[in-house]
Formats: structure tokens, sequence, C-alpha cells
């Protein structure tokens, strides 16, 4: 996979005549940004970034940001970098992070992103599977000595590093950069289907599998996300998701490189250090995950050092968002919340304040594209085809209230799994992606889609279907409750029982008896109830934040 074109001669074909894929490619946006406003500022580093990598902040122009490029490009033309080959990357979001794409690129690179948890046993093997050529990462990253781990890892090709004190073998990136004969770097004229990176599934089930994608794909997925917060070139954007899959790369990195605004980037999490920069920077679009936005609605001190004036909507999602969460930030605040729902597979659907204002119905629902009467803003909308199908039967669902497995077909749907020969096919017998999520049809027209849960999610006791996300929803309203997952596990006489696993808040306490009255007050059905409560200090995530549903299964199973 990586080298090749990605999409098949047909698709290229028929989706170019449509206008849903163009010529455009990344280092063609980015020399356009260049040469229409180069001394605008273009990207911004973490404000704690010498406490991270050890190197002060940096603000750069778009002609400091290409001249940036130029140079890592030079470096790695000098190793014997070959369209095609495949660069690893371990960077945290950081202005290096940037460029090291965007070098990349330049030359017909591949960019294969790792989050900066992962260590040998993961990156071993996926370095493998990609056919690494070259490693870049930082001489330090927290507290950890980067670039000796990855020296340690056995990795076919060079490694480069940022920073200082490398060990042995491990090549000064940043020296290089300086010294690089950029006259070397000339304009490689990419084939927008050629793949342009290997991002990785999040692994919250199963051993992670690699996402190649291309100029024509992610460049007509990032439209669904320059268009639902209508960015613009004023726009200042605040990047707090790792820069390694669907939501940093196309939530926040492309939608800057396609509009050109200002992309401030945020690394570890840490909410003051969030805060300060929207204040600082005066921040106008951001993405978050539904946790924070509710627990920042509750603990409004948290925000009384902030100025969010600036701040016009924030992006979120991810798991199903709380009604009162959407109302509170619109009612509070006058910023409107998105609620995005994808995967790196095929970025699929989003409700955003403009087409859908009753926070209500934005927290709830997701448009079902091609209902006749119903248009909706974003380009994408009218590419996406999108049906349920009944898992059992196979047959189409049309009926409003009926489980069904969402599926997706259209330009944003990737073209296959790295080494795709080796794994079931993730496409049904017409084409169409299938999703793994389970949906239901709602709306007086049938015009909205209502997320279920996930397929393989689903608690089935004594036949009947539970979907834990509706449960979460629920328990996560619970005044003690600052985190939950819901999980099903074995009972001999009814398949499967439900239990919620919880962090609850400083000095609250709870118990099964208090939690199961609390969802009857909800007047929810009597076989959902959980049957067991788990309580722990944290949910065991994956490094892009995900819960792992499977571990904690496995546990509560033991």
């Amino acid at each position: 996979m990586p080298g090749r074109q990605l999409h098949p001669p047909g698709r290229v074909a028929e989706y170019t005549a449509r206008g849903w894929w163009s010529q455009d490619t990344m280092d063609a946006l980015l020399r356009a940004q260049v040469a229409r406003q180069p001394d605008r500022l273009a990207v911004v580093d973490p404000a704690n970034k010498a406490a991270l990598v050890g190197s002060e902040p940096r603000r750069l122009t778009w002609a400091e940001l290409d001249a940036q490029t130029d140079r890592l490009a030079a470096v790695l033309l000098s190793l014997g970098a070959r369209p095609g080959d495949v660069l690893a990357v371990q960077l945290p979001n950081t202005v290096e992070l940037v460029v090291a794409y965007l070098a990349a690129w330049r030359i017909g690179l591949i960019v294969t992103p790792f989050p900066v948890q992962f260590r040998s046993h993961e990156i071993t093997s996926m370095a493998e599977l990609a056919s690494v050529k070259f490693f870049l990462t930082s001489s330090r990253i927290g507290e950890r000595a980067h670039a000796a781990e990855v020296a340690g890892y056995g990795i076919a090709g060079p490694v480069l590093s940022h920073g200082e004190d490398l060990p042995d073998g491990v090549l000064p990136a940043d020296a290089l950069m300086a010294a690089a004969d950029v006259s070397t770097v000339g304009v490689y004229e990419a084939d927008p289907n050629e793949c342009v990176t290997i991002c990785w599934t999040s692994g919250t089930e199963s051993t992670p599998k690699g996402v190649p994608r291309c100029h024509y794909d992610w460049l007509a997925i990032c439209w669904a996300t320059v268009e639902a917060p209508r960015l613009t070139e004023d726009d200042v954007l605040l990047n707090p998701f790792p820069m390694v899959n669907m939501a940093g790369i196309n939530g926040m990195f492309l939608p800057w490189l396609r509009v050109g605004c200002v992309l401030v980037q945020h690394h570890p999490f840490d909410l003051p250090t969030f805060l300060g920069q929207i204040t600082t920077e005066r921040v106008t679009y951001t993405v978050a995950p539904p946790a924070l936005l509710t627990l920042l609605l509750q603990r409004t001190e948290l925000l009384a050092a902030a100025d969010l004036g600036s701040l016009k909507q924030i992006g979120s999602g991810s798991v199903p968002l709380q009604p009162p969460m959407v109302r509170g930030w619109q009612e509070r605040y006058d910023i409107g919340i998105i609620n995005f729902f994808g995967s790196n597979e095929g970025i699929s659907l989003l409700t955003d304040p403009h087409d859908v204002p009753d926070p209500e119905q934005r927290a709830r629902f997701f448009p079902r594209y091609g209902v006749p009467g119903y248009t909706w803003s974003s380009r994408v909308t009218e590419w996406t085809s999108v049906r349920l199908v009944d898992p059992a039967t196979g047959e189409e669902v049309t009926e409003p209230g009926v489980p069904g497995e969402l599926r997706l077909k259209g330009p944003t749907v990737f073209a296959g799994y790295l080494h795709g020969e080796r794994l079931p096919s993730p496409f049904d017998e017409d084409g169409y992606l299938r999703t793994g999520d389970v949906f239901v049809i709602a709306g007086e027209d049938g015009q909205f889609l209502e997320y279920v849960d996930r397929a393989k999610d689903l608690v089935i006791r004594g036949g009947m279907n539970i979907a834990p996300a509706e449960l979460e929803g629920l328990i996560a309203e619970h005044p003690a409750v600052a985190d939950v997952a819901v999980v099903g596990y074995p009972d001999e006489v009814l398949g499967e029982r439900v239990c919620a696993v919880v962090v609850l808040r400083d000095g609250q306490e709870l118990d099964l008896p208090g939690l199961v009255r609390f969802l009857q007050d909800k007047r929810i059905a009597s076989y959902k109830l959980p049957e067991r409560l788990d309580v722990r200090p944290a949910l065991p995530r994956n490094p892009v934040g995900k819960v792992l549903k499977r571990q904690l299964r496995e546990e509560v199973s033991a």
C-alpha cells in the first residue's frame, strides 16, 4: 500500500467528474498560503513547550514555516528519502510536528504518526507493517528520554531527533536542518491518489490496523470541518487533540491548511494552560471531549480567570453528547457545540448550530442525508450515501426506531486497510463501509439518525439488547459520577448482565442500590438496570482517550 495509488481508476474517474475530488494536494495548499500571506502568523507552539520537550515556544509566519519545511525536506532527501517512503513520526503537538507532515508531503513521503504514549510493543510491530524507512522524534517528551528509547527499538532506517543530548546513532535534526542545502528540494508533482498518511485505528478492541489515506480523501473530508464551524483566514484554532488520527488531523490541521488561519498547538492536555491559550491567543474555535465541557459547566470557578469572549464554537464528539451540556454552553456563553461522529476509516456525520439550532436535537441527532425536503450546509452531506442495515438479516432499515448498522459510501471513505488482503473486508457487497455503529431513524420526517451504540458493545441480557451508551449518558448525570463505562459480563442464565464501572467525584460516595434508584427515577426499562457497580480511580483508555471496553469486559468478567 505505501507508495501506491489507493483508489481504483473507476472511483477516481467518477468522483473527480462529480467534483467531489479535486487536483489539490497538501503541498500545493501550503505553497498557495505562503504566496498569499507570507508574513502573517501561521502556527504557534504550546505555551508549556519548554517543560514538554526542553525548547522554547516558537511562533512562525507562513514564510518561516515554509523555510522550515524546506530544511527538513532537504535533510530527508540527503538521507536517501524517495517518494513513497514511510516516515514514522512520534512527536507531541508542536511546530516540529506540523513541519514534519509538510516536509514529508513536499517530497512525496508517507507519514505514519504514533501517539507519544506508544512504546516498543506497539511501535516495532507497526513500523514493520508500514515498512518504515525513517523515524523522527524528540530527545525527550515530558520525563521520558524518547530518542534513547527509539534508538533501542531496532528501527531499520535512520532515526532523527529534535533536541539536545542525543544518544549515539541518533541524528541531530536541528543541526542538520540548520546546515541543509534547500536547493535540493524541488517541486514534487504529487498524484492526489498517492498515499500520504498511514494512521492507526484506536485499538479499543484488538490490534490496531493501518488506515492509509491520500490527498483525494483527506481534502474531501476536511470540507466538513471547514464548513461546520464556518472557518475563515481570520480564525484562530486551538488544537488539543494529538495529530495522529482523524480528530487532530482532520479536525484542526487540514482545515487550518485549507483556509490559512492560525493554528495554536496544545500538548499534553492541561486545563489552566488550555484556558490561558484561549484568552491570550484570542482563540475562535477549538475542540474538546464532552466530559471536559460538562465539567467546566459544573465548575464555573475554573472559567473565572479565562476570557472566552473570542470563542465562537467548540467541536465535540466521540461519545453521545448530553443535551444539558450543549444547552448550557449555548445559553450561558453563546457558544455553539458542533456534534461530530466519525472514524479513521470514514468521516460520516455532523450536526452544527446553523443547521440544527435546537441544542436538544443537536446533542441527540445527526442528519440523515438524502431525506426529501431537507438540505444541510456542508457539501460533504451531498456527497455521502448513508443507509442503515439490519445486521442479522442484511435488509435495509427504513422505519423509525428500528436499530441498524450505519453504512457509508462516498469520497470521504478510505480505500481499505494496510495489507487488507490479510484482513476481512470492511465493505459490504455494494461497496458501503460497515461502520459497526448502530443507529435508529428519528425525527418527525425521518430526517435524523440517533446513535444507539457500537454493535460489538451491545449487552444482550435475556435476549434484550442494551445499549451501553444510553446507560452511560444517564449515569453520567448522577452528581457523584465523574466518569462511567458500561459493559456486560457473562451469566449462565441470561447470557449477560450489566456492570457499571464508575469514577467518582472527589469526596463522593455511591453504591449499587443508590445508582439503581437514580436510574429508576429516570423511568427506564428494568432490564437495563445495572446489576453490578465497580468503582475505580480511573477508566482504562488508549492513547487517544477512548475507553478500553474490551479490557474492562475482561476484568469485570474475571
